[in-house]
């Protein structure tokens, strides 16, 4: 029984060593408030985008939901603005930016999770470059600033999009490439100002076939379960590499911008993988990976944390900057890279 006893203590001793180093991971320090500043967050409805407007908000700042799903997208912006019942002393009012560009307000208590009146849903399909297209018009005639642009959405998933591109290619890279190139000159005008591409340490696992690219649209065309996490990492590459080469060009302008690994999150990414491989890994889930608080610390400290300037372009993980492989820092890669993305977004 004593045996047990100890098996047992040095088990749960190296669960909260392993918990307390890899899962629970470094915390924003920074107290920057964000009056008169305004954030776009993609795919903040759920998961750690919305856990970073949650935050955002709470330090003053005009908050963009950019979402697909209007229906969770609009429930998000009632738990991330609303609480208790509506008095007429707590009334205030949410905007609503529909696709063809109707206002529409909805009133809500002043009581808040962030403490803010100022967050809206706009939305954004990051499948559709039409889509992207229309919420940087849309975007760009109603608000006056940008000074942080959050590419946080991402999928795991094969298929195509609206324009034939490969699911992930197109939301993960093409769709952001293509947003971030439309706002860049608001973000000029508002520096400094930041851009920040979450992405993942599955970057590692990544490359670049431009051969496939270019044939097919898409990073790889395989459906088994080890094709999606390796056209996923080609992805989270691709992000890597397309701020490389942006904080090239965007030398002397005072926009700077960083990627970064938000850590294994227990969220929505995963909603479209097979129901049995989910329940199987529900224990790592459950013990290993972080929540969506922890998980946001370091697109926080991106986003916040003062003097990141010299850093720009650099890949950030548990916020702290680190140092890539030989294929995530390639310019050569890098500036083909974005050449291919401008053809298929219509840029050039």
């Amino acid at each position: 029984m004593s045996a047990f006893i100890l098996i047992v203590g040095v088990a749960i001793g190296v669960y909260f060593f392993v918990y307390n180093t890899f899962v629970r991971g470094a915390r924003c320090r920074s107290k920057v408030k964000l009056h008169g500043k305004t954030v776009i967050i993609t795919g903040s409805n759920t998961g750690i985008g919305k856990t970073t407007a949650v935050d955002l908000a709470k330090r003053g700042a005009r908050v963009i939901l950019a979402c697909r799903d209007q229906r969770r997208a609009e429930a998000a912006l009632r738990d991330i603005t609303a609480v208790g019942k509506i008095t007429q002393k707590d009334l205030c009012c949410l905007v609503i930016i529909r696709p063809c560009g109707e206002l529409n307000l909805l009133c809500c208590p002043d009581r808040q999770e962030s403490g803010s009146s100022e967050v809206v849903y706009m939305q954004l399909d990051l499948g559709s470059l039409e889509s992207v297209r229309s919420f940087a018009e849309n975007f760009l005639k109603s608000e006056r600033r940008l000074d942080l642009l959050i590419n946080n959405a991402g999928i795991f998933k094969q298929g195509r999009t609206k324009d034939g591109l490969g699911m992930m290619l197109g939301v993960n890279h093409i769709g952001h490439f293509l947003l971030t190139n439309l706002l860049l000159d608001r973000l000029k005008q508002c520096r400094p100002s930041r851009v920040i591409n979450v992405s993942s340490a599955a970057h590692n696992f990544g490359s670049i076939d431009f051969d496939v690219l270019s044939a097919h649209k898409a990073l790889g065309v395989g459906t088994s379960h080890l094709d999606v996490f390796r056209v996923y990492s080609d992805s989270k590459l691709c992000n890597v590499l397309f701020t490389h080469e942006l904080a090239k060009r965007l030398e002397g302008t005072n926009v700077t911008c960083y990627s970064l690994h938000p850590g294994a999150i227990n969220s929505e990414l995963s909603r479209y993988t097979n129901p049995f491989l989910k329940v199987l890994f529900m224990p790592i889930t459950l013990l290993f990976f972080k929540d969506t608080k922890t998980g946001a610390q370091t697109t926080l400290h991106c986003a916040l944390q003062e003097h990141l300037e010299p850093l720009s372009g650099r890949y950030f993980s548990n916020c702290a900057v680190k140092k890539v492989s030989a294929k995530a820092r390639d310019d050569a890669a890098a500036r083909k890279l974005w050449e291919v993305s401008e053809r298929l977004c219509g840029l050039s």
